[in-house]
Formats: C-alpha cells, sequence, structure tokens
C-alpha cells in the first residue's frame, strides 16, 4: 500500500511534466516520416479494414445483435471495439520498454522513473481521442447517432487509462530485469486480440461451451470493449447494468496496480545495473 501511495504522488506532482513529455514522444515517433502523425491513424485503418474484409466475409457479412432484438452492421461493430484495442496494445507495448529503452538517460533524470510508462501511455492517449472522433463521425454518418449514453465514455476511458498503467508498471519492470518478457507479452497481445471479443462475437460460443465463454468474459478489456459499444450504440449504461463486473475490473485493476507500484518501488534503484 505505501508503493501504490509513493507512485500515486510522483503522477500527481510531475502530471503538467508527464503531458510535456508526452507531446515530446508523439513528435519524436513521427518526425522522420513523411506523412508524420498521419501515420498513427493510417496503419490502424488498414488494420480495420483487413480484419472488416476476412471476418466479414466469414460471417457473410451478416449483422452482430447487441442487445436482443438490436442488430447492427459488422464493420460498426468492429469499430467500436477496435480503436480500444488499438490503444490498449500500443501503450501496452510500449509502456512495457519504456524504462529499459531509456536506461541510459535514467543518471540524468531528475524526475521519477514511475511517470516514464505514464508518459508513454499518454503520448498514445492523444491518439486515440483522436481516432474515437473519427469513429464518432462515422456513425453519425451511418445512422448511429449521438446519445446520452456517451457521456460513460469519460468512464471507461479513465477505466482503460488506469488499467494501462497499471500493466505497466508491472511489465515495465520486469521487461528491465528481463528482456524476454517483452517479447513474451507481445505475443500473447497479439493472441489476446482474437480471445477479447474484438474480431467476433465471444457470445457465440455460447451453442458450444458457456463455460468457456464465461471465462472468456473474465478479460477486463473484454468489459472496457462491451462499454465502449454501449456508448456508441446508446444501448444501455454499461457499467451500471453490469455493475457486478463493474466491481470485478476495478478489483483487478487494483491488485495490479498494488502489485506493479510493489515491485517497481522495490527495484527500481537497481534499474541502472541492468545497464
Amino acid at each position: 500500500m505505501k508503493a501504490a501511495i509513493i507512485v500515486m504522488k510522483e503522477q500527481l506532482k510531475h502530471f503538467y511534466l508527464i503531458k510535456r513529455l508526452s507531446a515530446y514522444e508523439i513528435k519524436n515517433q513521427n518526425k522522420n516520416n513523411y506523412l508524420g502523425m498521419a501515420w498513427e491513424v493510417i496503419n490502424p485503418s488498414i488494420q480495420i479494414l483487413i480484419y472488416w474484409f476476412v471476418f466479414g466475409a466469414l460471417r457473410e457479412h451478416n449483422k452482430v445483435e447487441i442487445v436482443p432484438g438490436m442488430e447492427v452492421p459488422f464493420i460498426n461493430w468492429l469499430l467500436g471495439g477496435f480503436i480500444l484495442w488499438i490503444f490498449f496494445y500500443q501503450a501496452t507495448i510500449q509502456g512495457s520498454k519504456s524504462i529499459y529503452s531509456r536506461l541510459r538517460m535514467l543518471s540524468k533524470m531528475n524526475f521519477p522513473m514511475s511517470i516514464i510508462p505514464n508518459f508513454v501511455i499518454f503520448s498514445k492517449f492523444y491518439i486515440h481521442i483522436f481516432m474515437l472522433l473519427i469513429a464518432v463521425i462515422i456513425f453519425q454518418l451511418t445512422g448511429f447517432y449521438m446519445n446520452i449514453y456517451y457521456l460513460q465514455f469519460i468512464y471507461f476511458i479513465f477505466a482503460a487509462f488506469c488499467l494501462i498503467f497499471s500493466i505497466s508498471l508491472i511489465t515495465s519492470t520486469l521487461s528491465t530485469i528481463i528482456r524476454d518478457v517483452h517479447m513474451f507479452l507481445n505475443s500473447t497481445l497479439r493472441m489476446g486480440l482474437y480471445l477479447s471479443g474484438v474480431l467476433w462475437p465471444i457470445t457465440i460460443l455460447n451453442e458450444f461451451s458457456p463455460i468457456i465463454t464465461e471465462i472468456l468474459k473474465l478479460n477486463p478489456l473484454y468489459y472496457l470493449i462491451e462499454g465502449y459499444r454501449a456508448a456508441l450504440f446508446g444501448t444501455e449504461w454499461h457499467f451500471i447494468t453490469h455493475w457486478e463486473y463493474s466491481l470485478y475490473f476495478w478489483g483487478v485493476v487494483i491488485v495490479l496496480f498494488l502489485f506493479g507500484s510493489m515491485l517497481h518501488v522495490k527495484f527500481r534503484r537497481h534499474f541502472i545495473d541492468y545497464l
């Protein structure tokens, strides 16, 4: 608990610095590309089109039933989940290597190491907000208009950020000690794309094994994805309707954050030794 309080205080105290470093991070990542930051939108767009073509074809472009009696086009359903997935994937991957990739500059820093994963995540957060705005525009053009349920985006964006930061505290520490952790995480997340309800409705497994469906729903990312879709399609206050899952989600996040904080604070004095 003490380590978690230390990490939280460091984030609050250096919040302005986190914002400045995250803006620099975005510019630095795209400085050698002619199209610059446009690639942050182009790459996800290409992936969405590929997944829509492949999985839409497998489903014969049938609509997806999101609530009883309401079916939506597969491309809209896919977009609603993928914009969150790409944020989660990129921020988690970059966050996991954020510390060991900056080891040589650690001795010159005058700010706590715990803000390193945070400003890396923030750099992806700005792009996520832009992608979300594009998705909202597409939804308006395809007949799914803005509604009161959009307010829950504030909650789910905050929840997604907390989950990613908690995971990154753990993985950035372990990756500094054992570099293979980053590679393992990358492979695991790629597999997770197919198991988190982004590309296909996992509820179709109910016909074969309801137990497997319930196990897959334990993935915290599934909770967030369904929340995004509930907001975009205006179906429900997802975090209230599924309050038991909300409690479960925050329980997982708190455990991850406590463990990640303890791990980070314990080992960060020795990070420079891993150069």
